[in-house]
């Protein structure tokens, strides 16, 4: 099996409110390995993006650790060490870049707060803009409202490509970008990934992209992952019924025109009010007792290192005996 990159163990991030807790993130597993492509899905509010950056500890997490290759970064450790490896790449181009700084600047940026020497800085800018498709010399002098959304996106990745980090977070790169654009930027973080080895973490809402572009899949809902497993497994042979769901709304192109099935009905739950026992019932087209009052960890299903937290699969109640007691 590949190395682990990083390991996230129970990891949780709440919000605290006047008179509630926000559970954003609610005690998530899972393993980053060295030259994947791990893709982390769900819809809008699930958690994605906050266990993200609780993973880099730009969000404080409130329990569970991060383990990059063996060195715990919960509490003392070395933050700046930990970003030197893992750097992040941000959904909107034009809320992270200065726009008071040139480019040369914006892409240096790291290099100095991680304090390489002056002397490396020219170089290993030029060398990242020319990775991600920027000539140096028509770019380097340039401001950000100079630039067109998908060359800013560029001017980001190369930013957090500068330090050479072993692995990307790839926070929704496309999704503020037009669709003509998309390709091209996705283009570009393969290629990256393939020739420097890199790790990335690429989190959408868009199952049919992670599918194309991913090796392992984790599905997340309401705070939590609760399926993963590879790219194929999981999108071809889904076990949980959120990814069922999740599915069913990739569109099939068919003669007739159309081409997709029942999408997910209902609303995602208030993560400071989540549903007691499996946190999926309300919506769920399988649920059976003792639905609220067992809450499902993630167990294996049959599949290659496939796991999902559904009582279907949960060995103490029993697959037979799950399918026996009705929707």
């Amino acid at each position: 099996m590949t190395e682990v990159l990083m390991e996230v163990r129970d990891l949780a991030v709440h919000f605290k409110s006047r008179r509630k807790v926000a559970k954003a993130v609610d005690g998530v597993s899972l393993e980053w390995r060295r030259g994947e492509i791990l893709g982390l899905v769900g819809e809008s509010g699930c958690g994605k993006s906050t266990l993200a950056r609780a993973m880099l500890h730009l969000v404080e997490p409130a329990a569970g650790s991060v383990e990059l290759t063996g060195a715990d970064t919960n509490g003392k450790t070395d933050m700046s060490a930990l970003r030197r490896r893992v750097q992040m790449i941000f959904q909107d181009p034009y809320q992270t870049l200065n726009p008071r700084q040139r480019v040369q600047a914006i892409v240096a940026e790291p290099l100095r707060v991680q304090g390489v020497p002056r002397s490396e800085h020219d170089q290993r800018v030029r060398r990242a803009l020319d990775d991600v498709g920027l000539d140096p010399e028509r770019y380097l002098s340039r401001y950000p409202h100079q630039l067109s959304g998908g060359q800013r996106q560029r001017v980001a990745i190369a930013a957090a490509l500068v330090l050479e980090p072993d692995g990307l977070i790839c926070d929704e790169p496309v999704s503020m970008l037009d669709a003509s654009v998309r390709a091209q930027i996705l283009a570009v973080l393969v290629e990256l990934q393939k020739r420097r080895g890199l790790a990335l973490l690429f989190i959408t809402h868009d199952l049919s992209l992670a599918w194309s572009l991913c090796d392992r899949i984790a599905v997340m809902y309401l705070g939590r992952v609760v399926e993963r497993g590879s790219a194929e497994d999981v999108i071809e042979r889904p076990r949980h019924p959120y990814t069922e769901a999740l599915v069913t709304a990739i569109p099939v192109p068919t003669a007739g025109g159309g081409g997709r099935r029942e999408l997910l009905s209902g609303e995602l739950p208030d993560p400071a009010n989540i549903p007691p026992g499996c946190r999926f019932h309300p919506r769920c087209p399988k649920r059976f007792e003792p639905r609220d009052q067992v809450d499902p960890s993630l167990v294996a299903t049959g599949g290659r290192d496939q796991l999902a937290a559904c009582l279907l699969y949960d060995p103490a109640q029993g697959r037979v005996e799950a399918e026996a007691g009705g929707a």
